[in-house]
């Protein structure tokens, strides 16, 4: 016999057991971007390449090594899974003329691919929940997204998460930093890991966000991008502090946080944990005032963040975040030919009440039934036999308490299950 076919590597299943923990976070992160204004998006897994290369940058690990692209056979495109959902929800909001009416608070969810080392938290599919403020200037809506966060954190019931923030100032400014920290790179290029001497003069930024332990003092040591920062994104950046602090939000400012993304400018920051290994960033975003443009749209501030869905599911069951276990109402049990057509009528007549049934299937007696019942986690086993049919009633069993079963017309017993 063959053997199993097994599933692609880093690209997991959800299994049942585990179900209770997505739908939580789930329901979670709707009742709270719904209370701040944001409605929700929903965009193509597949995208053009050049949608990516164009907004995350041709010399990002993501663009060079990570996604999942091919040419599509039918008519010789370049199609891209999508590594990440920012550049598409902008592309979208583009192609739809959203925000001709004024600016837009969106948000989505779905599965990002990357080839990666899989690692824990760290898939080849992933989820994210991406929020995106298009057309806002700043500082309010940065602050916004960060004082969004800190609530998410609490109504999950996750501590541990602390902030860290920088600036990355205007393209100018980027620009003057850029040139002082080739300089610095190209004067202890000896030292520099292969990486960092790819990355030197293609894209010098991303040398700061190096994990090289061996790299870390000389990067400790590189000039700082705080000391070029133009006067609008220091006072933007000060701004978003004062409100923090205001909030009663800690934060810590990283001067190495330049972040993965060539389009990032103004504000970026990160929301880390040490109770996930190497892979401690479970959200993180910033500004990107000039991605619409670079897209093909008319100039328009934006920012947005994302969070890896795994790494704080990770984290809720880490931290023993209690989480109630989906069950039904009733489990309906049911013996002999009359019983199982008269079940049949009854389960759906329950489902027309408003509540969640669980008809068992698969023959048995009614002592295995019973038992298939109480583990289901169903409050209430609803039992039908010959008796049952004949009067038209059923006979009503509470599973979670102590109470004496009683035989009831449906509609009885439909309002006796409602009143717990």
């Amino acid at each position: 016999m063959a053997n199993p076919i097994q599933g692609v590597r880093g690209m997991n299943d959800v299994l049942p057991a585990d179900e209770k923990y997505w739908a939580f976070f789930e329901s979670t992160v709707q009742r709270w971007l719904r209370a701040y204004g944001y409605r929700e998006i929903r965009m193509p897994i597949l995208e053009r390449t050049e949608l990516f290369v164009r907004s995350i940058g041709e010399v990002t690990d993501i663009v060079e090594k990570e996604m999942y692209t091919f040419t599509d056979e039918l008519n010789g495109e370049q199609l891209t899974l999508r590594p990440e959902g920012t550049a598409s929800c902008v592309r979208a909001a583009l192609e739809h003329n959203l925000l001709y009416p004024g600016p837009q608070r969106l948000w989505y969810r779905g599965p990002m691919f990357r080839h990666e080392r899989p690692q824990k938290g760290r898939y080849r599919q992933f989820h994210q929940i991406g929020v995106e403020a298009l057309g806002f200037a700043g500082p309010d809506v940065d602050a916004e997204h960060l004082l969004m966060c800190a609530r998410l954190w609490r109504e999950l019931g996750l501590d541990g998460i602390r902030l860290e923030i920088n600036s990355l100032g205007s393209a100018e400014a980027r620009a003057r930093y850029r040139s002082k920290l080739v300089a610095y790179l190209e004067s202890r290029v000896s030292e520099l890991d292969s990486d960092a001497q790819r990355r030197m003069h293609s894209n010098p930024l991303r040398v700061l966000d190096s994990k090289n332990p061996a790299m870390q003092a000389l990067i400790e040591a590189a000039p700082r991008l705080a000391d070029d920062l133009d006067e609008e994104s220091a006072a933007a950046f000060a701004a978003l502090r004062a409100s923090l602090e205001a909030a009663g939000v800690p934060y810590q400012i990283n001067p190495r946080l330049v972040r993965g993304l060539d389009y990032y400018n103004g504000t970026v920051f990160e929301w880390v944990t040490d109770r996930l290994g190497a892979q401690g960033t479970v959200c993180a975003g910033g500004r990107y005032d000039g991605l619409i443009a670079q897209i093909g749209g008319k100039p328009a501030p934006a920012c947005g963040f994302a969070m890896g869905v795994e790494r704080l599911l990770a984290l809720i069951v880490e931290g023993g975040v209690a989480v109630a276990e989906a069950a039904s109402d009733v489990y309906v049990l049911r013996q002999g030919d009359a019983a199982v057509r008269y079940g049949e009528t009854v389960a759906e007549q329950l489902r027309d009440a408003g509540l969640a049934v669980t008809l068992h299937c698969g023959g048995g007696s009614f002592k295995s039934q019973m038992k298939k019942a109480d583990g289901s986690g169903a409050r209430f086993a609803l039992i039908i036999g010959d008796d049952e049919v004949q009067a038209g009633e059923v006979t009503l069993k509470a599973l979670r308490e102590e109470r004496p079963q009683q035989r009831l017309r449906l509609d009885a017993a439909v309002a006796e299950i409602r009143k717990q």
